[in-house]
């Protein structure tokens, strides 16, 4: 059945290629956070074990409502670990330290590399695709990521 929601095909394609980057970078993020909740060591284990659950546990949702938003606009979303690795902007945790703050510094980065493409996207969304509903739901997607990322940094001061 056909897609009949306001935006043309056209706009709802170039809308979805973002939100595909979108959908591959939540993935390899929530891989990386249940990375540094599976393998943090030190004597703040406990805490760091818990944040970074709490945290992969957003990610999930994240994912979820991400590959959603890309089913609405009529599209199928990308679902594959081949997919995802060409798609993301993010690299793997290439081991090293095990502490909580190599992993938190990592994290971090990450969060604010997603901040930074999401704000990039909430005008063109608007203006240029005339795509309301995906510009609110990334400017909403910011917060989160702006949330978690002030959670981590509290952890290094």
């Amino acid at each position: 059945m056909e897609t009949n929601i306001g935006i043309s095909e056209k706009n709802r394609k170039a809308v979805v290629e973002k939100l595909e980057i979108i959908l591959a970078d939540e993935f390899v993020l929530n891989l990386k956070t249940r990375n540094a909740h599976w393998n943090v060591v030190g004597i703040d284990f406990a805490d760091k074990h818990a944040l970074f659950e709490a945290q992969y546990n957003q990610l999930a949702a994240i994912i979820d409502e991400v590959a959603e938003r890309i089913r609405i606009l009529g599209f199928k979303a990308p679902a594959s670990i081949s997919e995802f690795s060409k798609l993301t902007t993010l690299t793997e945790f290439e081991g090293g330290e095990r502490d909580s703050t190599s992993f938190i510094k990592e994290l971090t980065n990450d969060h604010e590399k997603i901040i930074k493409f999401l704000r990039s996207l909430i005008i063109p969304f608007a203006d240029d695709y005339k795509d309301l509903g995906t510009s609110d739901y990334i400017t909403g997607l910011i917060q989160i990521h702006e949330k978690i990322a002030w959670f981590l940094k509290a952890h290094l001061s």
